[in-house]
């Protein structure tokens, strides 16, 4: 089994068509693993549906106090990509044996070409054969926490040694 802790980001954004506007009426998790034709068990848990620019500390803390009272080792948080490596250092301070994938997308999930469904199956995977850790998957690759950046210019997250 695998906990899936859902706090919003691009991935989830839905396209009002009226107004051009990305909003967050619900999560798409649940039709994204149908859709992937995806077997494994998840125990979802919902903390929020909001843009990671949206996220503060109180946020970031919701989600590691989620991590810590959890007790499925494998981990898997749907994160917005503006502040993904913000929160994967926040949760760098757990002492636990987990492993911890943070994923998002940069195209919501409802508009063509995304990259969400891609994206969430690098950290099912990714999370079942990682050891314990705190780790962020984007773009087919997986980082750890603290080598990782986002290239706002190219729209893809990059290894960087910090």
């Amino acid at each position: 089994m695998i906990k899936l802790i859902i706090t919003g980001g691009t991935l989830d954004k839905h396209y009002n068509e009226l107004n051009g506007e990305l909003y967050f009426p619900e999560t798409h998790l649940p039709a994204m693993l149908k859709q992937a034709r995806c077997r494994v068990e998840f125990d979802m848990q919902q903390l929020m549906l909001k843009d990671s620019l949206e996220m503060g500390e109180a946020d970031r803390e919701l989600v590691k106090q989620a991590c810590v009272a959890a007790t499925i080792k494998q981990i898997i948080i749907t994160h917005g990509t503006d502040t993904m490596v913000e929160t994967a250092k926040y949760l760098a301070t757990i002492d636990d044996d987990k492993t911890i994938v943070l994923v998002g997308a940069m195209i919501p999930y409802t508009i063509n070409q995304s990259d969400a469904l891609f994206n969430l199956g690098c950290a099912v995977t990714a999370v079942q054969l990682l050891p314990a850790g705190i780790y962020i998957t984007m773009n087919g690759k997986v980082f750890h926490w603290d080598k990782v950046s986002k290239d706002k210019q190219a729209g893809e997250f990059r290894y960087s040694p910090q």
